[in-house]
């Protein structure tokens, strides 16, 4: 290993919490295996150096054997060139008195710089997941103003739904989430999305056979994995972070090392499939190969309430890009 070139990975957001949940796991080979060393370009606004500063100096401390090294910076063309790896963190959270336009427009100029930086310096198969939110939107932009790196390159994180999907369907049939398999995320990081138990298995049995129950899945199933983080937001006086930064993990470990055929859920470039518009990045089940592309599940065949469902969250980020658009941010 001590031969091989470290693997760049950029963490935009690098001095805030769901950076530092994330940063320690990826320097430990958490991501990428042990067998692969890393370097990390810490990127966040120039008042947070010191901190940036500190928090690589406890990456050090701890003697990973598979980081090689750690950038701190505030500009992103420094911090983007040459990296293999984009995790977009940073993104303005929505306050009191903000509507969703002004977001849209605060988040939306954010990733249009991003966006640029990295189709000018970035390396060539780069993989960027959009973590900030509206992050399928952040996402769509970033892609907007990256015309040279592929649209594949870029993806939106589903990956917390899908990790509380499981957690909750688990629960309700008294199993181990190693038993859950085929879940999916349908439509946009938001509380339309629609997780699909209707095709989830558990235990290799399809999970909606096991449960049956409409009033369950409309008022206690869907509502709770909708508002998961509202009420954790309510419980802790935060929004979530070790869970989110695990989830950004996870999702980009498996976009990189594969899926051995199981079902993930990632935010992509739409190409009509499923009757979603094309230029949007809507969250699909997909499976991951060997040499990290992803390819989205065919042949699904929705019920009538579940096909409502997705159409409503496909609607709403029609709506957001319609907005984008009129901001003039793509």
């Amino acid at each position: 290993m001590k031969n091989k070139a470290p693997v760049k990975i950029a963490i935009t957001g690098a001095a805030g919490r769901v950076a530092y949940d994330l940063l320690f796991q990826i320097a430990s080979g958490a991501m990428l295996g042990p067998n692969t060393l890393v370097e990390l370009r810490l990127l966040d606004l120039p008042a947070t150096m010191t901190e940036l500063e500190g928090r690589a100096m406890e990456l050090h401390d701890c003697a990973f054997k598979t980081l090689d090294h750690v950038e701190t910076g505030s500009d992103a063309k420094t911090m983007f060139d040459g990296v293999n790896f984009a995790l977009l963190v940073a993104g303005k959270p929505r306050k009191a008195g903000m509507d969703r336009s002004d977001l849209l427009r605060d988040n939306g100029a954010l990733f249009k710089l991003q966006g640029e930086a990295l189709n000018d310096v970035a390396a060539d198969d780069v993989k960027v997941l959009v973590t900030g939110n509206p992050a399928n939107t952040n996402c769509a932009i970033a892609s907007a103003h990256a015309p040279d790196i592929p649209k594949e390159q870029f993806s939106a994180l589903t990956r917390l739904d899908h990790d509380r999907a499981i957690h909750r369907l688990g629960k309700k049939l008294n199993v181990n989430v190693s038993s859950v398999t085929h879940m999916s995320i349908w439509g946009n990081h938001s509380s339309t999305m629609f997780p699909d138990i209707f095709h989830a298995e558990v235990d290799g049995e399809n999970a909606w056979e096991q449960i049956d129950d409409m009033d369950w899945l409309v008022n206690k199933y869907l509502p709770d994995v909708a508002n998961r983080g509202s009420t954790i937001i309510s419980k802790r006086g935060s929004s979530s972070a070790a869970s989110a930064a695990n989830a950004t993990l996870s999702a980009m470990r498996d976009w990189s090392c594969g899926t051995s055929g199981e079902w993930v859920s990632m935010s992509v470039a739409t190409d009509g499939s499923y009757g979603v518009p094309e230029g949007l990045y809507c969250s699909f089940p997909v499976t991951v190969d060997a040499n990290g592309n992803y390819h989205v599940v065919e042949g699904i065949k929705h019920n009538e309430f579940a096909q409502a469902r997705i159409s409503m969250s496909v609607q709403e980020l029609v709506s957001e890009h319609e907005a984008i658009k009129s901001l003039g941010l793509i």
